[in-house]
């Protein structure tokens, strides 16, 4: 076997101890916040973050969440409820509707990503300034490569 392939496989190795657990922690980190402070459920969380990201019906949120149409139903009912999105009805077929975050639903999780950020803030405080840079310099060669 070459060098290379071998350091490829070190690499490999590495990224399956290091990126998967990372993402873990910080999903969980992020769902905890939603739940405790903002009383949210997992799902309720994933419609408002889906509805962001311009996802914007009841049935393609239940195909993005691998779910049911009457599970998301009950998640953004709740979400209404809360002040937090908005159902408004096509004009043009009135079967549809389309669902917006208000601007609190825009603030709530802003919030949640804010405190992520301070909490990964707070995870990487530990390292050194030239570790810092080492961390910089390898996650952008990971988005150059799964670009």
């Amino acid at each position: 076997m070459s060098t290379q392939t071998t350091e490829i496989n070190e690499v490999i190795e590495k990224y399956w101890e290091s990126v998967p657990p990372a993402w873990h922690n910080t999903r969980a980190y992020i769902r905890h916040v939603a739940a405790v402070k903002y009383s949210m459920t997992t799902e309720q969380f994933q419609v408002l973050r889906r509805i962001r990201r311009g996802i914007a019906s009841v049935s393609a949120l239940a195909e993005a969440n691998r779910t049911s149409r009457s599970s998301v139903s009950k998640a953004v009912d709740a979400l209404v409820n809360k002040g937090l999105v908005t159902r408004l009805t096509d004009e043009q077929d009135r079967r549809h509707i389309h669902l917006t975050l208000t601007e609190e639903g825009q603030r709530l999780l802003t919030a949640v990503f804010s405190q992520a950020e301070s909490w990964l803030g707070e995870k990487f405080q530990s390292l050194t300034p030239e570790e810092l840079a080492q961390l910089l310099a390898a996650m952008q060669l990971l988005q150059k490569i799964f670009q």
